[in-house]
């Protein structure tokens, strides 16, 4: 998005290319790093996974030089409210409200959403039951890929500058969330990334000198504690197997 606003595109074009290259690369990635993998450990996909993290934040930062770069203005996205004592944008919780609600009803009541859950339950069963793996995944990543846009463009509209590597504590809370809230569970997770919002801007709020300092390990000691008290998360189901 900051280097098509330097080609002097209309801002609704701008953030839609963005979208769309995000989307393709997303695309990309799965079939050079993960659609190889397909058979093997889960470990090796998690260390894939991360491999490919370093590898994007390592390029940007050599195509960019790691110098903070000016990010593109969207006053409908930085208008702000105050709720509760809290600023927060206007925009951003109807549009996570409606992309979630958007994303339950897709995965509850479609085809596609079908075979997603059908692949998340059993990899093999699916294969033998005539599912395409290799669509179904593509798409699940298209659509991960699509909202981790919207999801950067509403978090960094915000910030009047930012580095190739500004997303990566925001995407480890991502993932937070997700395990807090419960893996499985899309309302969970959004649950999850609220209350730890919440918590966070309790903690920055708290009289006591340096209390800023210890927003991030907030955020991790509490992910152990729920995990330690409830393994699947707050909304996740306990899996059984059947003999």
């Amino acid at each position: 998005a900051i280097y098509l606003t330097t080609m002097g595109l209309p801002l609704p074009v701008t953030l839609a290319l963005a979208v769309l290259i995000t989307v393709l690369l997303g695309f990309l990635i799965e079939r050079v790093a993960y659609k190889p993998l397909r058979s093997a450990p889960r470990m090796s996909v998690m260390i894939s996974a991360i491999g490919v993290s370093y590898l994007l934040q390592n390029t940007a930062t050599f195509v960019t030089g790691g110098q903070p770069m000016n990010y593109p203005t969207i006053p409908a996205l930085s208008k702000m409210v105050t709720i509760g004592g809290a600023s927060t944008t206007l925009v951003t919780p109807v549009l996570v409200i409606a992309l979630v609600f958007g994303l339950v009803q897709l995965i509850n009541h479609t085809k596609i959403g079908m075979a997603m859950r059908a692949v998340a339950k059993d990899f093999e069963t699916s294969q033998l039951m005539g599912i395409k793996i290799n669509r179904v995944i593509s798409t699940t990543f298209i659509i991960g890929s699509a909202l981790a846009a919207l999801s950067s463009i509403l978090y960094f509209t915000n910030y009047p500058y930012i580095t190739p590597t500004a997303g990566a504590m925001p995407g480890l809370k991502a993932f937070v969330a997700a395990v807090f809230g419960g893996i499985g569970s899309i309302p969970g997770a959004v649950i999850g990334a609220f209350l730890i919002g919440i918590c966070e801007n309790i903690i920055k709020a708290l009289p006591f000198e340096g209390a800023t300092t210890f927003v991030d390990a907030f955020t991790f000691a509490l992910l152990i504690i729920v995990l330690v008290f409830k393994p699947t998360g707050l909304f996740g189901e306990k899996a059984t197997e059947k003999v």
